[in-house]
């Protein structure tokens, strides 16, 4: 259907140091989800702050690590969950999305992390996975859980800034990673367990319409993190693949990038340096951040600014 896709060359950047990495514990979570697997350290939820510090979570171990722009590693927080995604808000705080707990807020600063929203309508979610802000500070975010195609019942939520919830669509097998167009007239939602790109318009008044496929995958366990570039061509990150795809404006693909070592756990990825065109990726389960250069450069997020 499309050209074979370039193939682009990847460098490690950093790497999670060995006195990190948990060892002596077993994780609910992670006998559930790497089924049974060893877990010293699980990283997703890469996000900039406005300095250039690279922020991740270790979801087992309920962990946030700094990243100075030389690579060197900080345990910036520590408490009891899951964390799964993380954003700045533009007044500095860090949303989490934590597949335990609902949506949390961390302090930079002091490292203190807080409940925000543990439930909807006095209902747990079923498992945060990711979030995202639009440029008038409403907060999306995922709701995955355990759902897949047997059980498609995982939902995308907004939070306006008003504090008002509203349920944006349900019935999705696996919610995962979100971001929005530029002119934030839809969502494109990475949809795990259908191995696809979802796009979700949105009427006037915040509601979803024509609910579509945009892009089709194939192999690996399907899409997790995605993040938009500054012409709204989309990073895909292909977890179970070792891949991570860019497309184009129109959903062709045009880069591939394959994770250093041969590791498949590719889930997350953020725009970063002066420029906006370097792409950080995650390989979450060996604890490696590699980078690519791009050719162009990343849509600034909410809360972020590039001079």
């Amino acid at each position: 259907m499309f050209a074979p896709p370039e193939k682009c060359k990847a460098e490690v950047f950093t790497r999670i140091p060995e006195r990190f990495h948990v060892k002596d514990r077993q994780s609910e979570w992670a006998r559930t989800q790497l089924h049974g697997a060893p877990a010293p350290v699980f990283l997703e939820g890469p996000s900039f702050d406005r300095d250039g510090n690279l922020w991740v979570v270790d979801i087992p171990w309920g962990r946030i690590f700094r990243i100075d722009p030389q690579g060197g590693v900080e345990l910036a927080a520590e408490y009891d969950g899951e964390p799964n995604g993380l954003k700045f808000h533009s007044d500095g705080r860090a949303f989490i999305a934590d597949y335990r707990r609902g949506i949390m807020v961390l302090d930079p600063r002091t490292g203190r992390v807080e409940p925000y929203l543990e439930r909807a309508r006095l209902e747990r979610f079923k498992g945060c996975n990711d979030l995202f802000f639009a440029s008038n500070g409403d907060l999306y975010f995922t709701d995955q859980g355990q759902t897949g195609l047997h059980d498609a019942s995982g939902r995308l939520f907004r939070l306006r800034a008003s504090g008002q919830l509203d349920l944006v669509l349900q019935g999705i097998p696996s919610p995962n990673g979100l971001v929005m167009n530029l002119d934030e007239t839809a969502v494109y939602l990475a949809v795990t367990r259908d191995n696809a790109i979802w796009r979700v318009p949105l009427m006037a008044d915040g509601t979803a319409t024509k609910v579509g496929a945009y892009i089709r995958m194939s192999g690996g366990g399907g899409p997790d993190g995605i993040a938009l570039d500054a012409q709204g061509g989309l990073a895909v990150c292909h977890v179970g693949f070792g891949a991570v795809w860019i497309f184009s404006p129109r959903g062709e693909p045009l880069v591939r990038i394959d994770a250093p070592d041969g590791g498949t756990y590719t889930t997350n990825c953020a725009y970063g340096g002066a420029d906006g065109r370097t792409l950080y990726m995650l390989e979450s389960k060996s604890g490696c951040v590699f980078t690519a250069r791009v050719a162009v450069p990343g849509r600034a997020m909410y809360g972020q600014s590039r001079d």
